[in-house]
């Protein structure tokens, strides 16, 4: 048998149709339930249903009475604030294309990416980097004013066209903007019983920022679609104060990058969490030690979820269909999922690069600008990954790694390439290599190895990264050397590095 789980696409998508409006589809129904809590150490804000959506129409009108038109791009420079999924869907209900972007990214990162998908506007907060520009800057005191305004209708049309475009790392070093359709939003419905075991009268909390893309998708949006309730902590609450916001504010379900879970649990800690049913962590690969950390802890399991900017989530586990030790869990019921090798889908238990096929809904338009980088992203009617794997007879994939030298940086990814080109730019490097390394048990961390004329010291290469990069990106050491690892080809082998972190870190 060959490793292919094909059992059907999901149910075809309305048309018309638009992703807002079926985020919302159930908020005249709930009028007066909670869509979102906003949960402070001692007081939360709260947001209804029919508040929320007449804060998203408002905002709607408000974008269009600014100037913007159906398919104008608009660049999100907002905060860690409901500002931000608020003014997401009005863009995106009345058909302009929103770019959220972190607030991590430096201003030159900025200027790259107006250059790339000339923005019609720039919605921007008090403090979050930006470049000097012609492009017209509506600041968030203007937005959170438009809340007010009379509903806008919602552009409805084919759930094929572009809805919002997303930032991700790509191999070749240089950012890419991923183009996703209105219709990614249907797709994610296949996470309700695949992944999350999501109901209506969940209380799920997401420990993530609001301008972060996993909490934009399963912290906020998926919630809203079923009508459930949306719980997202403040900026100001530090990891070891959700335990108290998780049972003071009956949440059922969590969900966290395993950099949150880690820095929640103590060996031996135990939790009283009776409303909890169970977490979730996607982002990058769980560790089995903070997976069975958190058991003990809470008596819940994790369930854990792999995808990827340009797909999202679509193998996993489900309290429904558990992960298997060490593996990723399986494809979402509705997912065409395969392991591929040269010729095509591999046989069960054998090595080779997951793939999803080009006709699920989730997957992305394409790479803005970029059209041989999209095609190269394809083999034949896959969408190929570059994460290794391996297939079971129960169709439960377990993880292998990279083919390629792809860093997580707690939860994005980054390419060693971007990175590289940013540090060689400094007088006293020659050339650099960078690559993440596990300095303790879960915790790798981006390290910079570098040739020059002489040691340099490490905070003035902190500050020159600071410049450069987003605070994800940026290496957390930095290492002199007489000559980096090559191959035979003169390639830089970064799988090579770790041997020199471990000669050297006892002397930086």
């Amino acid at each position: 048998m060959i490793s292919l789980f094909d059992q059907g696409l999901c149910a075809p998508r309305p048309d018309p149709f638009n992703l807002a409006a079926h985020v919302l589809g159930r908020a005249e129904a709930n009028a007066d339930k909670t869509a979102l809590a906003v949960l402070g150490l001692h007081s939360a804000e709260t947001w209804s249903y029919a508040r929320l959506k007449s804060a998203v129409l408002g905002t709607g009108t408000g974008l269009l009475q600014a100037g913007l038109r159906p398919g104008d791009r608009v660049l999100m420079r907002l905060g860690n604030t409901v500002e931000f999924p608020i003014a997401y869907l009005g863009a995106i209900a009345v058909g302009l294309v929103p770019v959220p972007t972190s607030t991590q990214l430096t201003a030159p990162e900025v200027a790259s990416m107006i250059r790339t998908i000339t923005p019609a506007a720039i919605l921007r907060a008090p403090g979050v980097a930006c470049p000097e520009t012609d492009v017209a800057i509506i600041e968030q005191p203007a937005l959170e004013a438009m809340r007010d305004l009379p509903a806008a209708r919602y552009d409805m049309g084919d759930p094929d066209r572009l809805a919002y475009i997303i930032y991700t790392s790509g191999t070749s070093g240089v950012p890419r903007a991923v183009c996703h359709a209105h219709r990614a939003i249907w797709a994610r419905q296949m996470m309700f019983e695949g992944w999350y075991g999501l109901r209506d009268s969940d209380r799920l909390c997401h420990a993530g920022a609001f301008n972060w893309t996993y909490t934009l998708g399963t912290g906020l949006m998926d919630p809203w679609t079923i009508g459930a309730t949306a719980l997202i902590p403040a900026p100001e609450i530090t990891p070891d104060q959700l335990p108290l916001l998780l049972a003071r504010h009956k949440a059922t379900i969590f969900a966290a990058a395993p950099g949150v879970y880690r820095k929640m649990l103590k060996p031996g800690q135990v939790f009283d969490l009776p409303d909890l049913r169970h977490g979730l962590s996607a982002g990058e690969k769980l560790s089995e030690t903070i997976r069975q950390h958190w058991r003990e802890a809470t008596g819940t399991a994790i369930y854990e979820a792999y995808g990827m900017s340009e797909c999202s989530t679509f193998i996993s586990g489900s309290p429904a269909h558990p992960a298997t030790d060490h593996s990723l869990g399986r494809p979402q019921q509705g997912r065409r999922v395969a392991i591929l090798g040269p010729d095509g889908p591999v046989p069960l238990g054998d090595e080779g690069t997951i793939a999803i096929h080009r006709d699920d809904p989730g997957l992305m338009l394409g790479y803005l600008n970029a059209p041989e980088a999209t095609a190269e992203k394809f083999r034949g009617d896959w969408f190929v990954t570059g994460d290794q794997g391996a297939m079971d007879a129960d169709a439960q994939i377990t993880y292998l790694g990279r083919c390629d030298d792809m860093m997580n940086a707690g939860g994005f990814r980054v390419s060693p390439l971007e990175v590289e080109a940013a540090l060689n730019q400094h007088p006293g490097i020659t050339q650099c290599a960078v690559t993440d390394i596990e300095v303790k048990q879960d915790a790798r961390l981006i390290m910079a190895f570098y040739t020059g004329p002489e040691p340099l010291p490490s905070d003035v290469l902190d500050q020159f990264a600071a410049a450069q990069l987003a605070a994800y990106k940026r290496p957390r050491g930095y290492f002199h050397v007489p000559a980096l690892p090559t191959g035979a080809n003169g390639k830089i082998l970064r799988r090579a590095l770790r041997p020199i972190y471990e000669a050297l870190n006892g002397q930086a």
